[in-house]
């Protein structure tokens, strides 16, 4: 049934005249009649009949009343914009896509930022195997998250910040005893990673228009490994500028500016449309950003 035909039933219920129900609703005596009469039809019942100069509900019309309010405000209910969003309530999973270099500094801050609030949200820390695939529009990546590229069409982003890449080598490694230039950066031996193994990137790219060329000893999949390798050995790897550097120096390591003048990667995350006015899902998506932006920093209560 049209929802219109309930709305005006109600009204003529509640009010037992044509009149006053078409005020209620904004219209005019003539429309509301006419739907009576259709309503009539449809119930098989004549719902309201004269008696002296008003009217009067039939009996089938007194047992609607109630049943006819009641599914109205139902419909209200679902159609009405989410009341008060209370996180502490929330009872969810969140999936988020990411590269591990991002997850080692974030995950630790975002899991403690989210419990403040939402001791009953959980989150699924996902490789970057499905980048560039349906993820996001198949609902398997609640947020993708690091240097956005392939997404569908349809797919939301917000830039988050901008890191330069930085060199990092063991502490006592012989690339410190002097000035490091591109010449002294593309003599030493690199870790490369790559998920999919590939060995060349942007740095070959930028090392080329120098007349310059590295060798890729080992290629890693995961920047964790890099650093580890690169903690024992006298190759050299990449990481991001003012990240991790408790663990770096933890683990013996130095960073250094990479003497190429790149620019700095670009850094957001991706969700899809679906997700985007629903509140729990925009919650999230907000303490995410922040512990991108503040990994460090203080918890939200």
């Amino acid at each position: 049934m049209d929802l219109n035909l309930l709305r005006v039933l109600d009204a003529l219920l509640q009010e037992n005249s044509v009149t006053r129900a078409a005020e209620r609703l904004g219209t005019s005596p003539a429309a509301v009649s006419r739907t009576l009469a259709r309503l009539r039809r449809t119930v098989g019942d004549p719902l309201l009949v004269r008696a002296g100069q008003g009217l009067v509900p039939t009996p089938r019309a007194v047992e609607l009343r109630e049943e006819v309010a009641a599914l109205l405000r139902g419909c209200d209910s679902v159609l009405r914009p989410g009341a008060g969003f209370d996180a502490v309530h929330l009872q969810r999973t969140f999936t988020v896509q990411a590269t591990d270099l991002l997850l080692v500094g974030l995950a630790g801050s975002l899991t403690e930022r989210i419990h403040a609030q939402a001791p009953q949200v959980d989150v699924v820390f996902l490789p970057e195997a499905l980048e560039g695939g349906p993820g996001l529009r198949q609902g398997w990546v609640d947020v993708e998250l690091g240097v956005l590229g392939h997404l569908d069409p349809e797919i939301r982003t917000r830039q988050l910040t901008r890191i330069p890449l930085v060199g990092i080598a063991r502490s006592g490694h012989p690339l410190f005893d002097g000035p490091i230039d591109a010449r002294r950066f593309a003599a030493a031996d690199h870790i490369g990673i790559s998920r999919l193994g590939k060995r060349l990137g942007p740095i070959d790219t930028a090392l080329a228009e120098l007349g310059l060329r590295r060798r890729t000893a080992v290629v890693v999949p995961s920047h964790t490994t890099a650093m580890m390798l690169a903690r024992d050995t006298d190759l050299v790897a990449l990481s991001l500028a003012d990240w991790l550097p408790g663990t770096i120096a933890a683990m013996g390591l130095r960073t250094f500016p990479v003497p190429l003048g790149l620019e700095p990667l670009d850094f957001g995350m991706a969700w899809h449309p679906r997700n985007s006015a629903d509140p729990g899902h925009r919650w999230f998506r907000e303490h995410l950003a922040a512990a991108v932006l503040a990994p460090a920093g203080p918890l939200p209560r």
